[in-house]
């Protein structure tokens, strides 16, 4: 019997523009049955709020208790920007709970010294320095962070014009590359562009996509074992 990936996002970016997760899933986990579920103006208010309110968490929980009685195997977090919110919702449902950018900060913080944090959302800083943080926190590893938003990308993408997103984007990571030795993609919207930006910058570039998905793969096959 296929299982069932949940997967919970905040704006339509990979549903409709970039089908990453969706590629990515077919590919490492094939046969399993994805549904969405899509609220999609809760990013844009935490951008607009300028953080993130108990309304806004609130309605990530909600998400995460429709994928549950929908009878998710897994629910898969693809927005980097709610952080504590995810935890939250995690905390609220039974079915496990796995964020996209997990797996990414994980290796960030075992391989990185100087680690740039590039963003196209603002939102998106914190919770990804704090994720790489406590990462290295974990494995006893002293790190510095050096947070850079290529601002009004996001916004340039959902319009259609991934032309102007990739220049802005390229243009902020060259000039990040000089202070540090790894840059971090803090959206996965940005995943596409990361060879390319290794080859401009010469420094290691991770995004969250694979190997977000490959976790997700290993916690679902957990999670099977445990209930058989």
């Amino acid at each position: 019997m296929s299982k069932k990936i949940a997967i919970l996002h905040t704006s339509f970016v990979f549903v409709s523009v970039e089908p990453v997760i969706t590629d990515l899933i077919a590919e490492l986990i094939p046969g399993a049955d994805i549904m969405h579920f899509v609220d999609s103006d809760v990013l844009a208010t935490v951008v607009r709020e300028g953080g993130i309110s108990s309304r806004s968490e609130a309605r990530m929980v909600h998400l995460a208790k429709a994928a549950e009685a929908a009878g998710a195997d897994i629910i898969f977090s693809a927005c980097s920007s709610l952080g504590p919110a995810r935890d939250t919702a995690a905390r609220n449902v039974a079915t496990p709970v796995v964020k996209i950018d997990e797996a990414m900060a994980e290796l960030a913080a075992r391989r990185g010294n100087r680690i740039g944090v590039l963003a196209t959302v603002p939102t998106t800083l914190g919770p990804t320095s704090d994720l790489i943080r406590a990462k290295a926190d974990e494995n006893g590893r002293a790190i510095s962070i050096e947070q850079r938003l290529c601002e009004g990308a996001f916004s340039i993408l959902m319009s259609g014009d991934r032309e102007k997103h990739d220049a802005m984007v390229i243009e902020q990571a060259v000039d990040l590359a000089r202070t540090t030795d790894t840059i971090v993609l803090a959206q996965a919207s940005m995943n596409r562009l990361a060879t390319r930006l290794e080859e401009k910058t010469g420094i290691t570039v991770l995004a969250s996509p694979r190997l977000g998905v490959t976790y997700l793969g290993e916690q679902l096959e957990s999670s099977s074992e445990a209930q058989s």
